[in-house]
């Protein structure tokens, strides 16, 4: 029986990866020089942490965050708005064969990242990173 590597949960490929990046630069470039028809997004500050591609290429997630963090349903509203004009905005730049569809999702590793930084200033986390056994002879209390 053939296996399926997309089925098997490996990773994505280093042209899904290499698409992905410029995707995500480009559609950073043209958010900032406000090169869209709205207003309404050209006024927002976005950040594009990551865009991940389906293994054909034709499907692009877009993870945003506005800056700050708030607004970040009128964000994506926007975005989805724009999709076409921001499709076709890419593609000028690109060299693709066809122009994804682009899907806008709020990029949460901004808020893991808070969480995790917020953990490992909690002193007992912080005990237990430096080491916090008290006798010095390596072994955790109790234990000889």
């Amino acid at each position: 029986m053939a296996k399926n590597r997309h089925t098997e949960g490996a990773g994505p490929s280093q042209r899904q990866l290499r698409v992905g990046e410029l995707i995500r630069r480009t559609l950073s470039s043209v958010l900032a020089r406000g090169d869209v028809h709205d207003p309404e997004l050209n006024a927002m500050s976005i950040t594009v942490g990551e865009v991940r591609t389906s293994p054909d290429l034709k499907i692009a997630t877009v993870y945003v965050m506005p800056l700050g963090g708030g607004g970040r349903e009128d964000a994506i509203q926007a975005l989805k708005r724009n999709r076409g004009e921001l499709r076709r905005l890419i593609m000028r730049e690109m060299t693709l064969k066809f122009a994804p569809d682009l899907r806008f999702v709020i990029d949460v590793s901004f808020d893991r990242m808070d969480e995790t930084r917020a953990l490992f200033q909690r002193e007992d986390v912080r005990r237990d990173i430096e080491g916090g056994d008290e006798s010095g002879d390596g072994e955790p209390e109790g234990e000889a």
